[in-house]
């Protein structure tokens, strides 16, 4: 199973609990061939949106049973934590409802 799979799984069980959004990012060039990111910061989590019950900040990095997340991922759930949001990494649905519903 990819990690896309894996993500539409989280957000199909997941949907009575939050409401969770996918992030896309790229890099773009330019016709003048320059480059550019779009989107969000480097670690900015894989799904993002808001707990049902209280409306708290939720922030899902999702990954397959052997990925690793990045130290700017990790910092980055370290960081919307600490500034009270809902965070975990899950790699199966079962593990973001945990993750979610967990007080």
């Amino acid at each position: 199973m990819t990690e896309h799979d894996i993500q539409n799984d989280i957000r199909a069980a997941c949907s009575p609990y939050a409401v969770l959004f996918r992030i896309n990012v790229g890099k773009v060039r330019t016709p003048d061939g320059r480059f550019f990111d779009t989107g969000v910061p480097q670690g900015f989590s894989d799904l993002f949106g808001f707990r049902k019950s209280d409306g708290k900040a939720v922030f899902i990095e999702v990954k397959t049973p052997s990925g690793r997340p990045t130290d700017k991922q990790k910092h980055f759930l370290e960081t919307m934590k600490k500034f009270g949001a809902v965070t975990g990494i899950a790699r199966s649905a079962e593990e973001a409802i945990k993750i979610i519903t967990e007080v």
